[in-house]
């Protein structure tokens, strides 16, 4: 009996690293002229972010209630470890709290207080303790502890789609009305914060980089580079990332997928980190 790990498609698992580690995905939604597409099932157009009268909802209590009973089922009664995208960005950690309350401790819910491959990462450790026999608390206690290594970077092209979505929160009143600028944005206790205020993409960039350099320092880490529909500026990322760090293994390179990308918008390219103290890499 292993511990199952339950994720969200925020969290932008490659298919290959899923299937690996057995990690269980549910979805997040796209509301467009009426339709409620799944993030990751059903067929979202590719410029999706550029359309008008697009919105975003997390995972409901019913689906999640539905993926828990099957992973815990799978487990046999040793436990679901769920991670979900950060309880400030979307209400899927809400929901997922209701959920788990029907499973009398089945299932433990972890707050990855990121997105992306932050929370990609976090799965990712409870996964592989999972994979080594811990029991539920361990694999529990295994999330809680990558929560406190990932990091989470992200430049934005244009803030259109961040001022709609309301998702910059306290950074607003920083950027005022000047939407030329290129800022340097990061995750920080949950909340997609303005790090940096940056005239040009390419000095936005560069500083992500030597911040994520900073951040890693002499250790190993985990990377992942995510961008929206801006494969060209995420491969170069990736190789600067590459070149300056290079203990570290190449990093993973995904798009950012629909429901993220509606809220950053084209051009944008974001950097996870998960510094990995055991100094194996860890989003392999």
């Amino acid at each position: 009996m292993t511990v199952t790990v339950v994720t969200d498609s925020s969290a932008c698992l490659p298919a290959e690293l899923r299937a690996r580690w057995g990690i269980r995905v549910v979805p997040l939604h796209i509301l467009l002229d009426g339709a409620d597409l799944r993030d990751g099932i059903d067929d979202v157009p590719e410029d999706i972010y550029a359309r008008d009268g697009v919105s975003t909802a997390g995972t409901n209590p019913e689906e999640l209630t539905g993926a828990y009973r099957n992973a815990l089922a799978d487990s046999g009664g040793a436990g679901v470890v769920a991670v979900h995208i950060s309880a400030a960005l979307s209400g899927t950690f809400g929901a997922a709290e209701q959920a788990a309350a029907q499973f009398d401790g089945g299932v433990r819910v972890v707050d990855s207080r990121s997105a992306a491959m932050a929370t990609g990462f976090v799965a990712l450790g409870a996964a592989r303790a999972a994979a080594a026999g811990a029991d539920l608390d361990e694999v529990a206690a295994a999330a809680d502890a990558a929560v406190q290594r990932t990091h989470a970077y992200l430049v934005v092209h244009r803030l259109d789609n961040l001022r709609r979505s309301g998702r910059i929160g306290s950074a607003a009143a920083w950027l005022g009305t000047a939407l030329s600028l290129k800022p340097l944005l990061a995750v920080d206790d949950g909340k997609l914060v303005l790090a940096q205020r940056i005239r040009t993409v390419g000095k936005a960039t560069a500083s992500m980089i030597d911040r994520v350099c900073d951040v890693v320092g002499n250790r190993r880490a985990a990377l992942a580079v995510h961008h929206v529909a801006n494969p060209q500026g995420a491969h170069e990322v990736a190789a600067a990332l590459g070149e300056r760090l290079p203990d570290c293994e190449p990093a993973v390179i995904t798009d950012l997928g629909p429901t993220l990308a509606l809220h950053v918008g084209a051009g944008a390219v974001a950097v996870c980190v998960d510094l990995n103290p055991g100094g194996a890499p860890a989003g392999v």
